[in-house]
């Protein structure tokens, strides 16, 4: 069993060691000289052996006692190491925070984010998981990450989601392609173009799945893992495609432009994640406000041009 003995007991026996005299230590530690006796009373009946030798002039310490004088300091030093340190976590100080978020977001507007996080509280580390819906949910199931950055997805129920933003998907074809001068595109053009598709495990493809199930798209056959893929493959006039807003950057080129669709209602919802049964840390607390502050209009509409990408 731990011994119950209070910082007041060790900082009036460090200081009774210090001015080894009763009256002295007292004024000291602002107590009377008989409230000051019976906290080194108790801290010897505690400690279960005699600290000081009293006689009417002189305080010496004991064998026992000039032993404890380094437990006290010892103890007094590492309780305030250890409250110093809990200020920095809670102050910003120290501190780490780990995120894991869908790759178009972890390379368009969140950068940004973690640059100024990293500014204001440069003794926090940050890590960044780029990964797809299924992974974040797994790494913050883990208890890996503090915080997931992703889209709708199966299992959700388990975790507490809030949306960040929305993010709207886009028609993607190279300049010479037939709708390649409209203003929007609406659901019925779609009809009879060869798409490109993502992967089925995205959630840009679940999306586009959804959307075009009733339509008369043509499957150009290609199914690949990555964005700069299906930027090549419609470059080559091998297809056309329908991403998120966010996954624009990655679709710049002379040769292609981007068309938002009509309908408002075809969006992809990106969500933050976290877990029901654990409290964010000071530091996660700090990086979800910024988030919230600087990504929560992300991915609205630019507008009904056709975007040159």
């Amino acid at each position: 069993m731990l011994p119950n003995i209070s910082t007041r007991q060790l900082q009036a026996f460090l200081a009774l060691d210090q001015h080894r005299h009763f009256t002295q230590a007292a004024e000291r530690c602002h107590l009377s000289q008989s409230a000051f006796s019976a906290v080194i009373q108790k801290l010897e009946a505690t400690v279960g052996a005699r600290l000081v030798q009293r006689d009417t002039r002189n305080v010496t310490l004991t064998t026992e006692g000039e032993l404890f004088v380094e437990v006290a300091r010892t103890l007094l030093s590492d309780l305030d190491a250890a409250f110093t340190d809990m200020s920095d976590f809670i102050a910003r100080r120290k501190g780490r925070v780990a995120l894991a978020v869908l790759p178009s977001l972890a390379a368009n507007g969140l950068p940004e984010v973690i640059a100024q996080y990293k500014a204001r509280y440069p003794g926090i580390t940050v890590q960044l998981f780029d990964a797809l819906s299924d992974q974040c949910l797994h790494l913050l199931r883990q208890g890996k990450v503090d915080l997931a950055l992703t889209a709708p997805g199966a299992n959700l129920s388990e975790f507490d989601t809030r949306t960040l933003c929305s993010d709207p998907f886009f028609f993607v074809c190279r300049r010479d392609h037939r709708l390649a001068r409209k203003r929007k595109i609406r659901v019925a053009d779609l009809a009879g173009c060869e798409l490109i598709h993502l992967a089925p495990s995205t959630s840009v493809r679940q999306h586009v799945d959804q959307l075009t199930r009733d339509l008369a798209v043509r499957h150009s056959g290609l199914e690949v893992e990555h964005l700069a893929t299906v930027a090549g493959l419609i470059g080559h006039g091998l297809g056309v495609s329908l991403v998120p807003e966010l996954t624009l950057f990655q679709f710049r080129s002379l040769d292609l432009v981007a068309i938002p669709l009509e309908t408002a209602a075809v969006v992809r919802p990106i969500l933050i994640v976290q877990r029901k049964d654990r409290a964010l840390s000071s530091a996660a607390q700090g990086m979800l406000e910024l988030i919230e502050t600087r990504l929560s209009t992300h991915g609205r509409p630019r507008g009904a041009a056709p975007v040159d990408v």
